[in-house]
């Protein structure tokens, strides 16, 4: 087309070398997300088969911005090529949606070639996060819901048992020695026996053990059940 007089941009040429440079680094950096995603994530889905998707995610971000940004043509039809792209699988998690973001951000800043602010950055994030998981460790309550379904009305034989009074107050008595904080939510009191539930702050999964041993000890025939409603999947 040169006769004519006519330049057809190509784009700019790619640097093989600093792309492989930029996808060594994002190989280094998904891992070290993967890693510390799987050990101080708390999320309760499987982390360690999430934290399989980050190298990939890096890796092809770094891939599509280096290749975008030599061509405006590219980046224009990126938008519409993406725009028929649909995710079925929703986030649940605000943890998860976080570290993907953090994915898409290492992607992003290798693929502009900005490798060192980018391994700082993320460096920092990361440290941070776990600083903050490390200082909260101390002081991790856990907040359960106690559900207690008891047909009985006296102590075990052989004397040996929560003090004489009413069902109610023997059982919370034992349930209060155990927990920081104890909130009865609800009682059903119905020939026989009683169902009792309450939202309690344990200090940790060794008081749940602990509340179980005492309250099976001292109300022969009790049902234990313990919920965590707060971390039920939503329907």
């Amino acid at each position: 087309m040169q006769g004519l007089g006519l330049d057809i941009p190509t784009g700019a040429p790619l640097s093989l070398t600093a792309l492989v440079l930029s996808l060594g680094i994002g190989t280094v950096l998904s891992v070290i997300l993967r890693w510390h995603f799987e050990r101080y994530g708390s999320t309760l889905s499987n982390r360690s088969e999430f934290a399989q998707v980050f190298p990939l995610i890096v890796l092809t971000t770094v891939l599509i911005i280096t290749v975008v940004k030599s061509s405006l043509a590219l980046s224009l039809g990126l938008v519409g090529a993406l725009s028929i792209v649909r995710f079925r699988t929703p986030i649940k998690e605000p943890e998860e949606l976080a570290y993907l973001f953090i994915a898409i951000g290492i992607g992003l800043g290798l693929g502009a070639d900005q490798h060192v602010p980018t391994v700082l950055a993320v460096g920092l994030i990361l440290i941070v996060v776990a600083l903050l998981r490390w200082s909260r460790r101390g002081r991790e309550h856990t907040g359960l819901y106690l559900s207690v379904d008891w047909g009985g009305d006296g102590p075990p034989e052989g004397g040996e048992g929560p003090p004489s009074g009413r069902p109610l107050d023997r059982i919370a008595d034992v349930v209060s020695r155990h927990a920081i904080g104890a909130d009865l939510r609800r009682v059903d009191a119905r020939e026989g026996g009683w169902e009792l539930t309450w939202y309690l702050d344990l200090p940790g999964t060794d008081a749940i053990a602990a509340l179980v041993d005492d309250l099976q000890h001292d109300f022969p025939g009790i049902g234990v059940t313990f919920v965590d409603q707060n971390q039920m999947p939503s329907v």
